[in-house]
């Protein structure tokens, strides 16, 4: 192991334990003021962290239509770091009816909290304590309850936070920072490892008509049956107009979100009538679990009678008011693919533009200190760490227009300290220039990608690591390029090195939440993760790592199962493996 690749990992914290988990946050509002006398509100909640004095907008939820007390199926999910303070801010909209964008949205209020405000503490829970004087940390296990401010930073101070599901309700500020009657609750759950995603499809037949001179509008709404006996909102489906047997549109939803990994939990499911004034009318409901769920994994179809319980007692000969139907339950993790035979292919991309400074410079970004790595070292070195260590699949790729290993015709590095040591090697023979076009070296990992296409197998996902120091020239060309690689079995991670204005970049994350090409083609997955390295500087070991590669597996499994790939059981793929010396 070399030493600059070493120090790297360790100043990363590499060699011990990360200290991070996810949190999915859920929300409801109560008390939404109406705009006037004739309509109500079409609330809709974005959500937004705070990152350098600036709030940047994560995501946000879906709009419903003419309600003031809004129950939101949009489940946000966050990385959650011990010992960082992660501000929060959720704002309130009234969107247009005819338009979901924020343009003709009116602002109803805000609030603001952290993320450890939203998830307390309580007893039994794993602790780090910072002791004065030394920034070394160590965990213990503490039985009493503990109550402490989350947000301080003091080192003289015990801090503690752990996830678990916890409530946060607070009045809402009205614009002009006064305190309005909304009040929206908070809840925040932690994931517990059953993260894996399932598809279903639901649809249903013979529904109770509601309306005199038209069809029922059903939507079906499914319920998670909490251990304090509370239900909670796991999902809301479209409306389907004018139909007595709707077929809704397939949905994806974790295990952890559904059932909490509990295969025998109770699942409410509540079929309405749509009204456009909001007092929806109920049509029926039935009682599910994952486990009778699980029946149309091979194909066949589930089905419950939809029971209004008054006609039930009221109506000597009443059966039931339609039955609803599981058509599908697809269920393919990404570890079902890396054993079936998938692998992982590492394309990096270094930025050897002449904004780094020169690298004899000891202030240039490529700055090659004999014991501290610099800024692309660190961000090399923690990302890669990741599919070396936890895939042993990486087969890492570093080009920029050209090998960094000034081997065209096979540009492959061996791990990432191979990766390291040619990035090392190459830095002398370097004359930097100008400007940073990324469309170039997505479209070349892009034909790579679209090889893979025509095999009809999950056999190879790409994934493009780009290093940069700017903001891109060439904005116009990687939207096309990002746009296109949608379709392939592809994902960019784009890690920003030092102190440059970044902000440009956050459209790649799209308009309205929708990244579109010059021509107005929308992305037909999300594919991009821009993450400004910064960010990261002070953060928990390995917390770079974690954040831009959390979603790579689910982008695997929803490319493969949006073109019906299934993985290949061990077996299938042992024996299609050519044989070889």
């Amino acid at each position: 192991m070399s030493d600059i690749y070493e120090s790297a990992a360790n100043s990363l914290g590499l060699f011990s334990s990360p200290c991070l988990t996810k949190v999915e946050l859920r929300l409801t509002c109560k008390g939404i003021s109406d705009r006037d006398a004739l309509s109500k509100p079409d609330p809709c909640f974005i959500l937004k962290m705070q990152s350098h004095g600036q709030w940047m907008e994560v995501d946000r939820t879906e709009v419903i239509r003419s309600c003031v007390n809004p129950t939101y199926s949009k489940v946000f999910t966050l990385d959650f770091y011990f010992e960082e303070v992660q501000r929060l801010r959720f704002e309130l909209y009234d969107i247009n009816s005819s338009h979901n964008g924020l343009k003709e949205a009116t602002f109803l209020g805000s609030v603001e909290c952290t993320l450890g405000q939203v998830s307390r503490i309580q007893t039994s829970t794993s602790v780090r304590l910072k002791v004065s004087g030394d920034s070394s940390t160590s965990t213990e296990y503490m039985r009493n309850y503990i109550s402490v401010c989350d947000v301080c930073t003091n080192l003289d101070c015990v801090c503690v936070q752990i996830i678990s599901q916890r409530k946060l309700s607070k009045a809402l500020l009205r614009p002009g920072g006064t305190v309005g009657k909304a009040i929206i609750t908070i809840t925040a759950e932690e994931l517990t490892g059953n993260d894996d995603y399932i598809e279903l499809s639901f649809s249903a037949r013979k529904l109770d008509d509601k309306d005199f001179f038209s069809k029922s509008d059903p939507f079906l709404e499914i319920y998670r049956l909490n251990d304090d006996a509370t239900l909670q909102l796991v999902y809301r489906t479209e409306t389907v107009m004018n139909n007595l047997n709707p077929v809704w549109k397939t949905f994806k939803v974790s295990l952890n979100s559904l059932c909490s990994g509990d295969h025998e939990r109770k699942l409410q499911c509540t079929v309405w009538d749509w009204d456009s004034n909001g007092k929806h009318d109920y049509i029926g409901e039935f009682e599910a679990t994952f486990k009778e769920m699980r029946g149309a994994i091979d194909g066949r179809q589930v089905q419950w009678p939809c029971i209004n319980p008054k006609y039930k007692v009221k109506k000597k000969n009443y059966k039931n008011s339609g039955i609803v139907i599981l058509n599908q339950c697809k269920m393919h993790s990404f570890l079902d693919y890396i054993m079936g035979g998938c692998q992982i292919q590492f394309t990096v991309a270094i930025d050897f533009t002449a904004s780094n400074g020169d690298p004899r410079n000891s202030c240039s970004l490529h700055y090659i200190h004999p014991y501290q790595p610099n800024e692309y070292l660190k961000a090399l070195v923690a990302v890669g760490e990741i599919y070396q260590t936890d895939f042993s699949c990486l087969s890492p790729q570093v080009s920029h227009d050209f090998a960094v290993n000034f081997n065209e015709e096979n540009p492959e590095c061996a791990g990432i300290q191979g990766v390291v040591e040619a990035y090392q090697a190459c830095l002398p023979k370097l004359q930097l220039y100008g400007p940073t076009n990324i469309a170039p070296i997505i479209q070349k990992v892009a034909n790579s990608a679209s090889q893979e296409v025509h095999t009809k197998e999950a056999m190879q996902y790409f994934i493009l690591l780009i290093l940069t120091d700017g903001v891109i020239t060439d904005m116009a060309d990687t939207r096309e390029a990002i746009v296109q690689a949608s379709h392939l079995p592809m994902s960019v991670i784009i890690v920003g090195v030092g102190n440059a204005d970044f902000s440009d970049m956050q459209m790649l994350d799209g308009d309205d939440g929708i990244l579109r090409s010059p021509k107005g083609e929308p992305v037909l997955r999300d594919i991009v993760q821009f993450v400004p390295f910064r960010n990261f500087k002070h953060a928990s070991p390995a917390a770079l790592a974690k954040s831009v590669l959390a979603e790579v597996p689910n982008q695997v499994v929803d490319y493969y199962n949006s073109k019906g790939i299934k993985p290949k059981v061990p077996s299938e793929y042992q024996s299609s493996r050519p044989f070889g010396p």
